[in-house]
């Protein structure tokens, strides 16, 4: 190992925290090899020290103040693994005024403050890494911000939560419905107790902001996001995504056309094709799709949450703060590195009458002659134009039946328009369900911006 002594301070001893220390303490020499620095953990920062915990650590190590961590001049790397907004927030404030290095995993803080911490990391001379932010232990963001930097994104599809994915390809597979697989995925593990961050797309909207704000420069308000989870989703929705060669997948999209002035962001479940890159990619897995004009698409696949692959995220984060150390200048002082591109705020959430689909639509309506006389004039009224209906009887009430019908292209503001004026139908029961379809790699529906 080198001469170099690089501290590291962990505020967080949770899954993640823990895989981080076990990896960096198992394979110090190793790293010491390759990068001629000895990288020790110095400080770990817990809630409660009497806790119980899977990783032996000597106890001197362990402090309950969380924001001494933060500040202490002989860390040079504060890693923030503890979630949330509230005292995470103030731990990086506090390590970025005092100039260090900080690594996160926080998805909701890079998106809620994000812009604020990386003004406050330059203003300071510290430095905000957050690779674990979004796709656990796919290295996406080193892609878009090191590999493919050469490139101009068109869009950038992704699915970005395991919870999510585990739920509706364990529907698909097995005929289950979404409250049973989601009591099995709680007990399992694969699920939080309040599942209404995975499971309304939240956490995946939180990943699609920062992801936006690396591809295009722009941080986009969570409220700007398109976002709709999966708790609507059924077996009848399965069933005929099956039957069509399509799947039900929970997708993040953002994208810019060239040229244009205008960013769309979304996280909704979508009608994919299996064969494409996205809907073969089935369980826990995550999936990003990126599209460049040099490269074209490149996709990455791998666990998206976990100890292992969040730590691997978190660990590759250390290794570019200690390169940045060792060769960022006099005194190990190093310049601040924007890692987006600097015209994103010209950007404009694009208008519903710009963004473009085609769309899958449930209801259930009264079984009577007339009814799709109705619906039939209202998709006129909106100028949508109706592809195919599929009719069948819910179990035994003959008096309704499910109905289904697809579009042709059409925007986003008249499918709204459209479901909300079916369900002020007497005729029609509840709220219609909707969700887009998209055929990759057909031209003329590759993206939801027109040119």
């Amino acid at each position: 190992m080198g001469d170099r002594k690089i501290s590291v301070g962990l505020c967080g001893f949770g899954i993640v925290g823990q895989g981080v220390y076990d990896h960096l303490t198992r394979k110090r020499k190793l790293l010491g090899e390759q990068l001629g620095a000895d990288i020790r953990v110095a400080r770990v920062a817990v809630r409660d020290k009497s806790k119980k915990r899977d990783v032996e650590i000597d106890p001197s190590l362990i402090t309950e103040d969380s924001l001494s961590v933060a500040t202490d001049l002989e860390i040079d790397v504060v890693c923030e693994l503890m979630g949330g907004t509230g005292l995470a927030l103030e731990i990086v404030t506090r390590a970025l005024v005092a100039g260090k290095i900080v690594v996160t995993a926080n998805k909701a803080l890079l998106c809620d403050h994000g812009k604020e911490l990386l003004a406050t990391a330059q203003e300071h001379g510290g430095h905000l890494l957050f690779e674990a932010s979004v796709g656990g232990g796919i290295p996406v963001i080193k892609a878009i911000r090191e590999g493919l930097i050469i490139n101009d994104f068109s869009r950038i599809d992704g699915i970005l939560n395991g919870t999510c994915n585990y739920i509706l390809t364990r529907m698909a597979n097995e005929g289950l419905s979404y409250q049973e697989i989601l009591g099995e995925a709680k007990l399992l593990g694969y699920a939080e107790a309040d599942e209404s961050l995975d499971v309304d797309g939240i956490d995946a909207a939180h990943k699609a902001v920062v992801l936006a704000y690396l591809a295009y420069g722009k941080w986009t308000d969570l409220e700007e996001v398109r976002l709709d989870g999966i708790t609507r989703v059924n077996q009848e929705d399965i069933r005929f995504a099956e039957d069509n060669g399509y799947a039900v997948k929970l997708i993040a999209f953002v994208e810019r056309e060239r040229q244009s002035k205008a960013l769309y962001v979304s996280v909704l479940p979508v009608l994919v094709p299996k064969s494409s890159s996205l809907g073969s990619v089935d369980g826990v897995f995550n999936a990003i799709s990126i599209h460049g004009d040099v490269v074209g698409e490149t996709v990455y696949i791998g666990r998206g949450a976990g100890r292992h692959a969040t730590s691997s995220a978190v660990i590759s984060d250390i290794v570019d703060a200690v390169k940045l150390l060792i060769f960022g200048g006099p005194e190990g002082r190093f310049p601040f590195l924007d890692p987006a591109p600097k015209n994103g705020s010209e950007l404009e959430i694009a208008r519903p009458e710009e963004v473009h689909s085609r769309y899958y639509v449930r209801m259930r309506v009264d079984n009577r002659p007339g009814v799709m006389a109705e619906i039939a004039s209202i998709l006129a009224s909106r100028e949508v134009s109706l592809a195919s209906v599929t009719q069948k009887e819910v179990g035994e009430d003959a008096e309704r039946v499910s109905l289904i019908i697809t579009t042709h292209m059409t925007t986003e503001k008249a499918i709204k328009e459209t479901v909300n004026d079916l369900g002020n139908l007497d005729s029609v029961q509840g709220s219609p369900m909707t969700m887009p379809i998209r055929n990759f790699g057909e031209k003329s529906e590759d993206a939801w911006l027109e040119s």
